[in-house]
């Protein structure tokens, strides 16, 4: 297994969010600190405050968050461990998501929501401006152009520096670009799933970050003894880092966001950017994925 003391987020290459904010690629989803269904209070409060400080201490600075985790719970965690911020961390947080108990999800992008959120983000994460601020969701009971254009209005009084989305396909990208600049779009996609293939290439052409939620494989290809499992023990790795390592060379503006509540765990994750392979191997890995 790929893991050392001296991991380090750097390895993973930069990437240049909006054309300002350079980030290490490999960075943190913060969404598992909090209870279960992504609801409450952590079992271990200074467990996850301790795994927030490691991440940063191991070059971690693109750490993903939203109103939503917890609710609320995730955002003041991070406040609480990381403020007053090292410099060069990025927070990037969401709204438009509301919670109405564990593992329950509504999309809300009404201006006068958003516009709340956005404040009580600045509040819980400890800054006077969010670096790039996501529409967690589209509300279909919105026009994206009536949730964006609160979004903007708070971009120009600077409280937002960047905007991205969150489960689009390129038709809803380029309808929200015609409103605000779109850096960074987040969606699900793993060596396992992927069917937003498109909007991986939609942002590799037009160099707008892609964060890929659910960065792991999963099902089939990653049980024990099946083509990933046995490709990861080839190169003396694990499932998981074999994952996150195919994302980075997947395209240069992928910028994985495994989470976890473990310190050895999270260095693990980090290890993955050390994990190299030729391009025939990885056309094999790619090849068993079908």
């Amino acid at each position: 297994m790929t893991t050392s003391t001296a991991v380090n987020a750097k390895a993973s290459g930069t990437f240049v969010i909006g054309g300002d904010l350079t980030v290490n690629r490999m960075g943190y989803g913060a969404m598992r600190i909090t209870g279960d269904g992504i609801w409450g209070e952590p079992k271990d409060i200074d467990g996850a405050k301790k795994v927030l400080r490691r991440a940063v201490e191991a070059g971690v600075n693109f750490i993903d968050t939203a109103d939503a985790y917890g609710p609320d719970v995730s955002e003041r965690l991070i406040g609480e461990a990381l403020a007053p911020y090292a410099k060069g961390v990025v927070i990037a947080t969401k709204g438009g998501l509301t919670r109405q108990g564990p593992n329950e999800w509504l999309p809300v992008g009404r201006p006068e929501y958003l516009n709340q959120q956005v404040e009580m983000s600045l509040r819980r994460l400890k800054v006077e401006r969010i670096d790039l601020w996501q529409l967690h969701r589209i509300d279909p009971k919105v026009p994206v152009e009536d949730s964006l254009g609160v979004i903007k209005k708070l971009q120009e009084q600077g409280k937002i520096r960047h905007v991205g989305l969150s489960e689009v396909k390129p038709k809803e990208i380029d309808r929200a670009r015609k409103v605000i600049d779109i850096v960074s779009v987040q969606n699900q996609y793993n060596l396992s799933d992927r069917q937003h293939e498109d909007v991986v290439d939609y942002c590799t052409k037009h160099n707008i970050a892609f964060i890929p939620w659910f960065p792991v494989a999963s099902g089939k290809l990653a049980k024990p003894g099946g083509k990933l499992d046995t490709a990861a023990k080839t190169h003396n790795t694990t499932v998981s880092q074999l994952s996150l390592a195919w994302l980075l060379q997947r395209s240069p503006v992928l910028l994985p966001i495994p989470g976890t509540t473990s310190v050895e765990h999270l260095e693990e994750n980090i290890a993955a950017a050390d994990v190299k392979l030729s391009a025939d191997e990885w056309k094999a890995i790619e090849h068993s994925a079908k």
